[in-house]
C-alpha cells in the first residue's frame, strides 16, 4: 500500500504555489532533481507542474517561463492517491494515464507522494522477499530429503 512507501521514503513533498512563474518552478526542480512539483493551494493539491508540461506547454509554445505562471501551464486536474490505495491499482493509474507521479491526499490535504519508481522499488523488493522465502523453503526440503536433519 502507498502508506508503507511513505513510511520509508518520508512525507516531504516538492510543492509550488500556482500563482509562481515557471522559471522558479524549473530551477527548484533542476537544484532538487525531481521531474514535477504538486501545485497547491494552501495544503490543498490544485494541479502538478512536471518536465513534460515544461517541454509541450511552455517550450513548444516559446512562452516567457519568466513571466508565465504555472497555473497557465499545470497539468489539472491531476491524479490522486491515498494512504490505503495498492500499489497494483497505483501502477495500473499511472500506466492508464501515463504519468509518473501520484499526490497522496488524506482528508482533502496533501500528505506524500509516489511516483513510479517508489512502485517499482517496492515491487521489486517484495519479489526479493518471496525469492528468498521459496529459496529457504527449497533448501529445507533438500536437507529433509537428502538427510541433513537426521
Amino acid at each position: 500500500m502507498v502508506k508503507d512507501i511513505l513510511a520509508k521514503k518520508g512525507a516531504f513533498v516538492a510543492s509550488i504555489g500556482r500563482d509562481r512563474s515557471v522559471l522558479e518552478a524549473a530551477r527548484e526542480m533542476n537544484a532538487r532533481r525531481i521531474g514535477a512539483l504538486v501545485v497547491v493551494d494552501g495544503d490543498h493539491v490544485v494541479g502538478i507542474f512536471t518536465e513534460r508540461d515544461v517541454m509541450t506547454r511552455v517550450v513548444a509554445l516559446q512562452l516567457d517561463p519568466g513571466k508565465t505562471k504555472i497555473e497557465q501551464v499545470m497539468t489539472c486536474p491531476v491524479a490522486c492517491c491515498r494512504l490505503d490505495t495498492s500499489l497494483a491499482e497505483c501502477r495500473e493509474v499511472m500506466t492508464s494515464k501515463r504519468i509518473r507521479h501520484l499526490p497522496v491526499v488524506e482528508n482533502n490535504k496533501l500528505v506524500g507522494i509516489v511516483t513510479s519508481g517508489d512502485v517499482l522499488a517496492k515491487e521489486v523488493a517484495e519479489q526479493h522477499q518471496r525469492i528468498s522465502d521459496l529459496q529457504q523453503s527449497i533448501q529445507y526440503l533438500h536437507d529433509y530429503l537428502y538427510g541433513s536433519y537426521r
